[in-house]
């Protein structure tokens, strides 16, 4: 595990500020003397720096409702932000149509949940899925295209699915000759790197790249390192510009405002997600179902004299119908403890090793996409202790670091 410092929750306004980008490289790299009380601003903040690129363009936006411009001048009783693409609307960019991930553009949908084409009710704007049947923009969806805006908030782990939908939207763009400008945000699990690398023979769109499962980079050095490794289809590379943030650097707390999707409700859960979020390859519910996701687990078969705590999981949003749904699940509580900057074993080994039901404890098709490798799962049912399993990520982890350092935007 490589980790810096520990994240405390603190929130950080964002303002309007603009630098020019180019292509493949921030201009002004952030100062590692950056300190917390300086305001980080977001990309999307930074319209002087984006608004010219633009101009007289036919756009499609990658958005949803993370993507967003927080406002400086906001009170008590107005809005504390506007959406990117009623604010690109309002301004006369000619937007064209928008293109909508996990979660759908409004972000109300399921994990896995297919999102439907549709038309925007507050803009009546086209909204094209990339998530279900079609996940890369087709030459006919991009048709009339000169540039596509790509604006999502990540938690900078693997499997969180936004980065995949990256990939695909830069290799279609590729291969129709169409910019895409990214516009970066915060990673708020960016102050470390660390879980197993992923194998090529389980790529899935749960993991497309050869990275460890956090990967320490936002967005947009992301979008750099799929450029510059040739992950793309063919190894064609995107025509790609990366707005920068302003007062940031990677070992600084930030809040997320907005949920970045259902099941992610607050900090304790995005620090969590990358160690529960394991859970998902297996029978155990990690909280979907209660207003605490990823923040705890359980599931009946867990031994109720081990396990103290309990919970009934029922349909709400983000879970209409989660594990477990309506059953008495034994567990562990986790919304209060400290969370270390790293992938945590610790809890899915305890829960596997009070399973009344071992032998169907590992979804092993699920769990290994989550995972990135076959490995983690025989190591668990061998008994290995976390420490151990952990120890043999160090290589992969050090191997990628090397190759990230040359991505990097900010310290």
């Amino acid at each position: 595990m490589i980790s810096l410092f520990q994240f405390k929750n603190t929130f950080l306004l964002l303002l309007f500020l603009g630098i020019t980008c180019s292509n493949q490289k921030v201009e002004q790299k952030v100062s590692a003397e950056t300190t917390a009380t300086e305001q980080i601003i977001t990309g999307a903040n930074r319209t002087e720096a984006y608004l010219p690129y633009l101009k007289d363009k036919k756009v499609a936006v990658v958005a949803n409702q993370t993507s967003v411009i927080f406002r400086a001048d906001h009170t008590d009783t107005s809005p504390s932000y506007t959406h990117l693409v009623d604010s690109l609307l309002s301004l006369d960019i000619a937007v064209q149509k928008v293109f909508a991930p996990e979660h759908g553009f409004r972000g109300r949908a399921d994990a896995g949940e297919k999102v439907a084409d549709g038309k925007d009710a507050q803009t009546g704007l086209p909204i094209v899925s990339l998530y279900g049947k079609n996940r890369k923009p087709s030459a006919e969806q991009l048709q009339g295209v000169d540039l596509i805006v790509f604006d999502i908030q990540d938690v900078g782990v693997r499997f969180y699915t936004y980065i995949s939908t990256l990939h695909y939207v830069m290799e279609a763009a590729s291969e129709h000759q169409i910019p895409v400008l990214v516009l970066d945000r915060p990673n708020p699990n960016g102050n470390y790197v660390d879980g197993p690398t992923l194998e090529p023979e389980h790529q899935s769109f749960l993991g497309m790249h050869p990275i460890p499962l956090v990967h320490g980079m936002t967005i947009g050095e992301y979008a750099q390192m799929i450029n510059g490794e040739k992950w793309l289809e063919n190894g064609k590379q995107a025509e790609l510009r990366v707005i920068g943030l302003k007062n940031y650097n990677r070992n600084m707390a930030y809040h997320l405002p907005i949920r970045p999707s259902p099941n992610l409700p607050n900090d304790q859960s995005i620090a969590l997600y990358p160690s529960l979020g394991l859970f998902e390859g297996t029978t155990i519910n990690a909280g979907r179902g209660t207003e605490y996701q990823f923040q705890r687990y359980g599931a009946p078969e867990l031994d109720s004299t081990f396990f103290e705590f309990n919970y009934v999981p029922e349909p709400n949003f983000g879970a209409k119908h989660p594990k477990h749904e309506g059953k008495l699940c034994y567990g562990e509580d986790l919304s209060n403890v400290a969370v270390p900057n790293e992938v945590d074993l610790s809890w899915i080994i305890r829960a596997y090793n009070h399973s009344g039901d071992k032998e169907n404890f590992f979804r092993t098709a699920s769990f290994t996409k989550h995972a990135g490798t076959a490995e983690l799962q025989k190591q668990i049912e061998s008994g290995m202790s976390a420490e151990e399993i952990s120890k043999g990520w160090e290589a992969g982890v050090s191997e990628f670091l090397k190759k990230r350092s040359a991505y990097l935007l900010y310290q």
